[in-house]
């Protein structure tokens, strides 16, 4: 098997086109005050208690469950080219640890072509992410990010 085979194996991908401008889909994964607005599951409130919005820079996300626990995402950025892609580590916790996340922007007139890629450490851990809701999670994430988007735009 190849290292890209191996790759694609261990990747989960979503692709979306966002009804938006790629410099404000850019900023909604960029500007704290903006991940709060879609960043997790539809009627929870997301707590940014970091954001170090650079390569090597640490980032740190809160939820407070219904339950009464809290779920914890950190990570920290490992490439970062504006308006391009923004690579990162990314624990979800309790759910999901030890991934990287990849978000991939291009520019389709005003609208903005988006991937969004989830790298595991085996084949075994992203068939089990799968098969837990990855995209139905994700899913509605991004379905959150397109309406915050597209209300902003049309301001």
């Amino acid at each position: 098997m190849s290292q890209t085979d191996e790759l694609t194996n261990r990747t989960l991908t979503l692709k979306r086109t966002f009804s938006a401008p790629i410099e404000l889909v850019w900023e909604a994964w960029t500007k704290p005050e903006h991940i709060a607005q879609w960043w997790g599951p539809k009627g929870m409130e997301i707590n940014v208690v970091e954001h170090d919005f650079r390569v090597g820079g640490q980032w740190k996300y809160t939820m407070d469950m219904p339950d009464g626990n809290q779920f914890v995402t950190d990570g920290v950025y490992s490439v970062i080219v504006e308006l391009e892609k923004i690579f990162s580590s990314a624990n979800f916790k309790p759910m999901t640890e030890g991934v990287e996340i990849q978000a991939l922007f291009e520019r389709n007139g005003d609208k903005t072509n988006f991937t969004f890629n989830c790298i595991h450490a085996t084949e075994e851990y992203c068939k089990q992410q799968e098969q837990m809701g990855f995209y139905n999670g994700w899913g509605s994430v991004f379905d959150r990010l397109e309406t915050f988007v597209s209300a902003i735009s049309q301001q």
